[in-house]
């Protein structure tokens, strides 16, 4: 893969700041960043660090926008306090609307933060909990007044303790084999050949990782996403038919 100028610049970004953490015997992190910036860094990057240590977080266990953090090497990983999570509650639920992942996005944008400051947001029922850098959160606490139609304030929550637990469709059907466009195919209810199309199109990742192979075999506890269609954890091969298929198992986030 070829990377554009942008792409490149990101890569040499991220290797001046474990450079400055190695020199400077500091920890420092990145901004959040998307499944392809994270991809791009461990195919071009981590494999030519200075002895630093890293880590990945984005605040939960199936985050997607994660920051990136250096650290001395053997100094243990400790997530920045610049990394935030936000709560944005109606002021009165009983009037407010059903807000979607857009209607949030769209309103921080609109606030005129740049996406690199805002990881994953995760609609709930009657709110959302935001992650956030601590410049970001500042501003939204102070100007994010309004959704669409409903009235909203924001609250710091504890980032430590929070608990997430995402919703499943349980999806059990039978594919020719465990190749990763066979299964795409069953979480999304689409043909072999469609979907081939995004894996090509550099939209499918597996753990994080950009994957670009169709013929690329899952591992029980994989975590593919799709970018535009969603994510599932592909869990186990139940059974084989007397035809020689697959009968498996895969948990699609709803």
């Amino acid at each position: 893969m070829t990377m554009n100028r942008e792409e490149q610049m990101l890569c040499r970004h991220l290797m001046d700041l474990a450079e400055t953490c190695y020199r400077r015997d500091i920890p420092i992190f990145s901004d959040f960043l998307s499944l392809y910036e994270q991809s791009l860094f461990h195919q071009y990057v981590a494999g030519g660090l200075p002895p630093v240590d890293f880590c990945l977080d984005g605040g939960y266990e199936y985050a997607e926008r994660k920051i990136l953090a250096f650290e001395p090497a053997g100094a243990g990983y400790h997530i920045p306090a610049s990394f935030c999570a936000l709560e944005i509650l109606p002021l009165q639920a009983k009037f407010s609307e059903d807000l979607t992942h857009r209607d949030y996005l769209g309103a921080l944008i609109h606030l005129g933060l740049d996406r690199s400051g805002i990881g994953d947001i995760l609609p709930m029922d009657k709110s959302c909990v935001v992650f956030c850098t601590a410049p970001a959160a500042d501003l939204i606490c102070r100007e994010l007044t309004r959704i669409r139609h409903t009235s909203v304030h924001c609250v710091r929550t504890d980032r430590e303790s929070f608990e997430y637990s995402p919703h499943f469709e349980d999806i059990r059907g039978t594919v020719a084999s465990v190749r990763l466009d066979s299964v795409l195919a069953l979480a999304f209810s689409g043909s072999r050949s469609r979907l081939v199309g995004l894996i090509e199109g550099e939209k499918v990742f597996v753990n994080g990782r950009l994957v670009n192979s169709n013929a690329y075999r899952l591992s029980p506890g994989d975590v593919v996403s799709v970018r535009g269609f969603g994510k599932f954890i592909y869990q186990q091969e139940v059974s084989q038919t007397k035809k020689g298929r697959y009968l498996i198992l895969i948990q699609k986030f709803i």
